[in-house]
């Protein structure tokens, strides 16, 4: 296996943010109540991550250690306007939706975690590769607890109904108590799954 798909693949299981580091929870409980709110913000951190990734990996021998945080701090948040400005222009409902959400991310922990643990000690092609696996786990994450949520509380997916007319819905997944269960819910699944696949990897 090679270390770039070793690199990339972390991030969807063995490191997928949200359920293994738990990182980034005020936006992964906000969004998440609908699919598509969810799948935008999340294709907004993949570029961040990439492109913050890509840029401090290139210029890190010219970052001084003393402030390479608040450098690192400026060149997110130079791409967090770029997908602000984006999604202003060319998906403005959805922008509408998340608000404050889109200039938060400059702040998301994950991201400049992957900073500073990551890309100013890698060379650029492993930078971008954590970055984008990150960011894909990040957004499965995203719409996985998205789909549970909105399924559940609305019976619609993406805004389309797929339960029938009779179903009134489930308020409570919708609120934030309810994402919180969600959350949950799904962290013990993933913990359950992880030490039943370890514990047959020990048996063999």
């Amino acid at each position: 296996m090679s270390t770039i798909w070793q690199e990339f693949s972390k991030g969807l299981w063995k490191e997928v943010p949200p359920f293994r580091f738990v990182l980034g929870l005020c936006p992964t409980l906000a969004v998440t109540g609908k699919v598509s709110s969810a799948l935008g913000l999340g294709c907004g951190v993949i570029f961040v991550l990439m492109v913050s990734n890509t840029l401090i990996s290139i210029f890190k021998q010219y970052i001084p250690g003393k402030i390479r945080v608040p450098v690192f701090i400026v060149i997110i948040a130079s791409a967090v306007t770029i997908v602000e400005l984006m999604m202003e222009a060319y998906f403005y409902t959805l922008y509408e939706v998340l608000g404050i959400w889109i200039p938060l991310i400059v702040v998301n922990c994950l991201i400049l975690g992957r900073a500073e643990a990551f890309a100013r000690k890698n060379p650029v092609r492993l930078a971008v590769a954590d970055g984008a696996g990150m960011g894909l786990g990040f957004t499965i994450s995203l719409v996985v607890l998205a789909t549970f949520r909105e399924v559940i509380g609305s019976g619609t997916w993406f805004g389309l109904s797929v339960l029938p007319p009779s179903y009134i819905g489930f308020d409570l997944v919708q609120n934030p108590p309810g994402a919180f269960i969600c959350l949950g819910l799904l962290l013990a699944l993933i913990n359950l799954i992880s030490a039943k696949t370890e514990s047959k990897r020990q048996e063999c």
